[in-house]
């Protein structure tokens, strides 16, 4: 907020929201993911994240400059009151705060002008019920916020109710009532984590893995009485000729899981566990787009592991996500 930089800086006045919304087409919802602490001053040249993030909600100036920056927001979306726009508010900020909390209680976390994270949670859903109440406002669900890594670490099922009953008792120490949560489950394809990052084989989940996820959302979701959408998932697939783990072309294996042969399946367990919706595209440059953003056409290398199915178009992704989003606007998965 404090940088120049912003999303307010992008137009004049914070139009950029008036835009976006506008050009929304009928039928979709505009969904904005304000990420904004963690890039502010002070704290944004700080490279330990943690730390940078809760020394910016502690900064009295970077507080007021948020606070502000949020106002306007909800000022620009409050001009078209006919339309629902959803405001996802600061993932791994929560996360953070979690961490830090004494007692999984957000009272413990202090947060400049607003006394804590309680405080501050409590002025975001003031702010919106002042200024748009077409804003649905989304918490942001850090599944690492209760100390365990839900792939990496692989509790037990006991553990993962135990974790996920910690995450919500945190939630609802904020004493504020957001309209549902986002979780991610990973935001950047397991093969880019690997040739990336350096990441090992466990970048990739397995059938355990999704279970857990599944499990840990249903028990948030009863504690915490909120939905869940789920937020950030990586476009890959190992089904594709496309996907041959070059820039922009990296696999992954949680579109299978959702929308390819068992999806249905799948999908209707996270339906009963409390999950309301899904946001698909990677978190970074060079993960892969269900779009031609390489904007090197159709492309079918030389099969790799198995993938031999040519590409259906110019998609990075061999057009698999497409296809597979066709078929099931099909039959939907009802919802309760």
């Amino acid at each position: 907020m404090n940088t120049g930089q912003g999303w307010a800086t992008w137009n004049p006045n914070g139009t950029f929201v008036d835009r976006y919304i506008g050009e929304t087409e009928k039928g979709f919802l505009p969904v904005f993911t304000y990420y904004m602490i963690r890039q502010s001053l002070p704290g944004r040249d700080d490279g330990d994240e943690p730390r940078a993030v809760l020394s910016n909600l502690r900064n009295d100036a970077t507080m007021h400059a948020w606070l502000d920056d949020l106002r306007l927001f909800m000022k620009r979306a409050a001009r078209f009151p006919n339309k629902t726009v959803v405001l996802h508010v600061e993932p791994d900020m929560w996360g953070y705060g979690e961490q830090a909390a004494k007692g999984d209680d957000a009272a413990t976390v202090p947060v400049a002008r607003v006394g804590s994270l309680r405080g501050l949670a409590r002025k975001v859903v003031a702010i919106r019920d002042n200024l748009a109440t077409n804003v649905v406002l989304a918490y942001h669900l850090s599944g690492w916020g209760t100390g365990v890594d839900l792939s990496l670490n692989d509790p037990s099922p006991t553990r993962t109710d135990e974790l996920a009953r910690k995450a919500a008792r945190f939630y609802r120490s904020l004493g504020a009532k957001f309209d549902l949560t986002f979780t991610d489950w990973s935001d950047r394809d397991a093969a880019f984590k690997r040739a990336i990052y350096g990441a090992g084989p466990d970048a990739w989940w397995t059938g355990a893995d999704h279970a857990r996820a599944v499990r840990f959302i249903r028990a948030y979701s009863s504690a915490a009485h909120q939905r869940v959408a789920v937020w950030q998932l990586p476009l890959g697939n190992t089904i594709m000729r496309a996907m041959n783990n070059t820039w922009g072309h990296y696999q992954d294996n949680h579109v299978q899981w959702l929308l390819g042969k068992d999806g249905r399946t799948h999908l209707e367990s996270l339906a009963g566990a409390g999950a309301i919706g899904l946001l698909f595209g990677g978190g970074a440059d060079g993960t892969t787009c269900a779009c031609d953003a390489r904007g090197d056409g159709k492309t079918d290398p030389a099969p790799i592991d198995g993938n031999t199915r040519r590409s259906y178009g110019a998609d990075d992704d061999g057009g698999y996500f497409r296809n597979r989003a066709r078929a099931y606007y099909g039959r939907p998965v009802p919802l309760e």
